[in-house]
């Protein structure tokens, strides 16, 4: 059975099963973030420390705009808006306005086989860069082999505004170097200076990319949903179902970690476009990413 423990004074979420060599850590504070994940026995997301989330923005949920904004620069119907930079070094609007945030726990449920939490964070106060306010719903779902992570973005303003979405974990394999990458694109993101995109190139995907000793910093536009992270022990199917996939991939100076990033949008979409919408008055949007542990 599913065991659920809310610890209030610092405001994160445990969840365990013992039969199945199941452990989950959701930081409540730091965006509803997942800090820490096993699947049948294989820890699959874990602590990045000394590296602190200030830094990495470990599984943090990006929205209304995944990766960077030049300058945190960007204009929409007609109008000039500004993000903080919060990248100092680059001066760069870096991974939207919820990575910080706090949610709150809408509701939980477990039976034998599976379990969930809903979250979630409401905007009731617009921001000089992004004069909205929205509600943001994140519902957790997992099983012993498998996660579910739904996010939901109501607009409860009265006017559109543009957003891309994106989910920023890292995950661990016992040997990174022996590990690879399967995806399907015949297209790349070419980033300049900054990580700011400036253009895209032709590229192969028909063999998979090994990571060997790689510093990836690297985003791919996707021709299906279909990724497949493959380590030594065992493999991570990765899906989703939305129509704009992308996929940016990182290595941070961690050992035997590797940030694997589903995203909609591409570093820069509020000025390139790519990937871009639009959500109107009243509308919703919803994306799922689905993980799926299968042992070698």
């Amino acid at each position: 059975m599913y065991n659920i423990n809310h610890h209030k004074a610092l405001n994160y979420l445990e969840i365990e099963n013992s039969e199945t060599n199941f452990f989950a850590k959701i930081i409540l504070n730091e965006g509803a973030s997942l800090q820490e994940l096993t699947l049948d026995g294989h820890e699959i997301i874990k602590d990045l420390s000394p590296l602190t989330y200030a830094d990495t923005f470990a599984s943090s949920i990006l929205f209304p705009f995944a990766n960077r904004i030049k300058d945190g620069k960007y204009t929409f119907n007609g109008s000039d808006f500004q993000f903080e930079a919060n990248q100092k070094e680059e001066n760069n609007a870096l991974h939207g306005l919820v990575y910080n945030k706090t949610f709150e726990v809408i509701s939980t449920n477990s039976d034998k086989n599976a379990t969930s939490v809903l979250l979630e964070y409401a905007e009731t106060k617009e921001s000089p860069g992004f004069p909205y306010t929205y509600k943001i719903q994140v519902e957790y779902i997992f099983t012993k082999e498998t996660l579910e992570l739904k996010v939901t973005v109501d607009n409860t303003d009265d006017k559109a505004f543009p957003f891309t979405l994106g989910w920023h974990p890292y995950f661990l394999s016992g040997n990174l170097f022996e590990s690879a990458l399967k995806l399907n694109s015949s297209q790349k993101i070419v980033l300049g200076d900054r990580n700011i995109t400036t253009g895209v190139i032709d590229t192969d995907t028909s063999t998979a990319i090994k990571i060997e000793g790689q510093q990836l910093d690297d985003c791919w536009i996707l021709d299906s949903d279909e990724v497949v992270f493959k380590t030594p022990a065992y493999n991570l199917h990765f899906n989703a179902t939305g129509t704009n996939n992308f996929l940016q991939v990182y290595t941070p100076p961690k050992e035997n970690t590797i940030a694997i990033e589903p995203t909609t949008g591409v570093s820069d979409s509020f000025n390139n476009e790519i990937g871009l919408q639009t959500l109107n008055p009243d509308d919703s949007y919803s994306i799922t990413w689905k993980l799926t542990l299968k042992n070698n």
